[in-house]
């Protein structure tokens, strides 16, 4: 391995990644001859096949996947050095790579707008995605923070609080059970318009109605909370959603939120990075600014039903603990 190249490792990655030598050509910008004479030279060098063709894509054979993951450590140190780099010019340029959950485009883009107004000259980037495919791009270091709810289990992550992230049920202006306080049971019936799975609302909604023994009609799977508030305006169904999402139509009157017994259902909003990784400046900077500051951009839910009685109760559950570890 001793004169391998950057050149031949990346080639063998984006083959696998993109299942083609076309594709990696694509993502490497270069010729697909290149491509190929760049894994032909490693390969004799080896003594060993990297590639297996599997219909028409290629995947990696069992010395491939070594080379793949030596590759990803070498990817991964060179973005560290990259960030000790960044460290030694401060705040005055960079860029941040910043992840989030559908839902969190209800208000972070409007921080991420007062951070670079007070840092001009760093560049952020935003991808949003659900939250299986920003986990993934927290692993693959694709991303450098990310904004979500439930910080995940499987790798391990620093996360810094930034506030409450109320979910409710919403139901079109006349529906008939607005106005009163009703049993998760009363609902049982009722047809649902639902995230897709692997999005952490999905996942919240079944747990939520796991909990109360019901198993809930699903009308319509929908990767847009949009599309969703869209679909309820109309009369399709009701929807467990973020109190986030719907602040704008419960003001004018086009969406209700119903007052469920157990709702709202409140979790957390929060900055996550890998822990392994180094952040440069930048991106520390705007973990702090976020953790400081996002609360002032969560939109205000305190006049939805259940809300304000949910946050009391959580506060009174944060004084009674601090009051039990107090000597």
């Amino acid at each position: 391995m001793r004169n391998a190249t950057l050149k031949q490792l990346r080639a063998v990655a984006a083959i696998v990644e993109t299942g083609s030598v076309t594709g990696a050509a694509k993502k490497l910008n270069v010729t697909p001859p290149a491509v190929t004479m760049q894994v032909q030279l490693l390969e004799q060098h080896l003594g060993l096949p990297l590639l297996d063709r599997a219909g028409d894509r290629f995947q990696p054979s069992a010395a491939g996947r070594e080379i793949l993951a030596a590759t990803a450590r070498i990817e991964h140190a060179l973005a560290d050095c990259g960030a000790a780099l960044d460290s030694m010019k401060g705040l005055r340029s960079g860029r941040v790579s910043v992840g989030l959950v559908s839902t969190a485009k209800y208000f972070v883009p409007a921080a991420l707008g007062a951070f670079t107004r007070a840092h001009p000259g760093i560049d952020v980037v935003i991808s949003v995605g659900n939250r299986e495919a920003i986990i993934a791009g927290l692993r693959s270091d694709a991303i450098d923070v990310a904004v979500m709810g439930r910080p995940p289990l499987d790798i391990e992550v620093d996360k810094t609080l930034i506030g409450d992230h109320p979910h409710v049920l919403i139901a079109p202006a006349d529906h008939p059970l607005l106005g009163r306080r009703i049993l998760p049971t009363v609902l049982a019936s009722s047809t649902f318009m639902s995230r897709e799975p692997g999005s952490g609302t999905r996942g919240l909604m079944e747990r939520f109605f796991q909990q109360s023994g019901i198993e809930p009609r699903i009308g319509m799977e929908i990767d847009s909370n949009e599309t969703i508030k869209q679909a309820v305006m109309a009369g399709l169904g009701l929807a467990f959603i973020s109190a986030h999402t719907i602040a704008a139509e419960v003001a004018d009157g086009r969406l209700a939120v119903l007052d469920v017994e157990g709702l709202p259902e409140v979790r957390q909003w929060f900055v996550v990075k890998r822990s392994a990784k180094r952040l440069t400046p930048p991106a520390a900077a705007l973990t702090e600014f976020l953790a400081r500051r996002g609360p002032e951009f969560l939109p205000d839910t305190l006049h939805l039903p259940g809300v304000a009685e949910a946050r009391a109760a959580r506060e009174a559950e944060r004084r009674a603990a601090e009051a039990r570890e107090k000597p």
